[in-house]
């Protein structure tokens, strides 16, 4: 089972880390709830929603024969 930390938690936790380490939130962010994560602070933030809901090309180069 996966934790994810809200954002509230997340402002709770932050102060206690020591600077020299980076910061990052990533899991279950969207579009819209990415505003509440960047508001705690964390230096980077992931958002897979990016990418999992692209819409795939075909690139691949097909050869007809004739």
């Amino acid at each position: 089972m996966t934790t994810r930390f809200t954002p509230a938690r997340i402002s709770a936790i932050l102060p206690i880390i020591p600077k020299q380490y980076e910061t990052e939130a990533s899991g279950g962010i969207t579009l819209e709830t990415i505003r509440s994560y960047a508001e705690t602070g964390v230096q980077c933030i992931s958002v897979g929603a990016l990418t999992h809901s692209a819409k795939s090309l075909d690139m691949s180069l097909k050869a007809v024969y004739s």
